[in-house]
């Protein structure tokens, strides 16, 4: 899959991951490969990566929104 971490500075993060994990409003979430579509709001929290390498990555967020459709995931954070 796709993501992108993009803030109002800057684009974070952009490449292929196997999972990542965010911090909805109502509670933590889990996205993996062929997930369902879904738009979701993000609160103060951790969104932490997988990459296809299996390395972990961690970005810190005060908020924000998720859409993840056909494999590609953008988030737009605070």
């Amino acid at each position: 899959m796709l993501l992108e971490i993009i803030t109002p500075e800057t684009k974070v993060f952009e490449g292929e991951v196997k999972s990542v994990l965010l911090p909805g409003t109502n509670g933590k979430f889990e996205i993996l490969n062929n997930h369902a579509p879904i738009i979701s709001t993000l609160t103060e929290g951790e969104v932490r990566i997988i990459k296809k390498n299996d390395q972990k990555e961690l970005f810190d967020i005060n908020g924000g929104v998720i859409e993840m459709q056909n494999n590609k995931i953008i988030v737009l954070a605070d």
